[in-house]
């Protein structure tokens, strides 16, 4: 039996030199890396990412992307978005726009979306016309809760409860790191 971790694909290397390069420690996590993967994997159509960074999360997405698929991906920050654009320059897969979160509309709809940036705390109102039916939302770094309601900081969560409850969506909290968890939403 195999003990050791799969290695990270180049592209995810390459990311995280741009981000230690740019003194970025925003970006998200292996454990949600490796989940945007296999989501990458199961789908096909267009994927959206608010809040590229240095472009960690669009680099685990590529690395399983299916085709035809292809990524569309925002960032606010022109260093960061010129820097993440560079590192997929000549992938026609790929497109970094320097934008706001809601550039994302022109591209609608999403197979798969992920909030890493704008777009997460506005809540399911303000992305659920942007998703496929089928399509699935993923949203990183919440903090792992047991009970019902989940909570943060002592309190109630009202973000992920918005989600975990909303009608339109089958959604779920999962952990991808002891101190780490995710939540993902199917649009119904």
């Amino acid at each position: 039996m195999r003990t050791d971790a799969p290695a990270e694909p180049a592209g995810v290397t390459a990311a995280r030199a741009l981000a230690a390069e740019l003194d970025f420690g925003h970006s998200c996590s292996t454990g949600t890396g490796r989940l945007l993967a296999t989501l990458a994997a199961a789908t096909t159509g267009t994927v959206g990412e608010s809040g590229t960074g240095c472009g960690f999360g669009t680099a685990w997405l590529r690395s399983r992307l299916r085709p035809p698929s292809r990524i569309v991906t925002v960032e606010r920050d022109p260093v960061r978005a010129a820097g993440a654009a560079g590192l997929f320059e000549g992938d026609d897969t790929v497109t970094v726009l320097h934008a706001d979160w809601t550039a994302l509309r022109d591209h609608a709809p999403f197979a798969l979306l992920f909030l890493d940036g704008g777009g997460k705390t506005d809540g399911p109102d303000a992305v659920a016309d942007l998703i496929a039916p089928g399509g699935i939302v993923v949203m990183d770094d919440f903090t792992p809760s047991d009970g019902w309601p989940p909570e943060f900081g002592g309190r109630p969560d009202d973000l992920r409860i918005a989600w975990l409850t909303d009608p339109r969506f089958a959604a779920v909290d999962v952990r991808v790191s002891p101190t780490e968890s995710a939540v993902l939403a199917t649009r119904l």
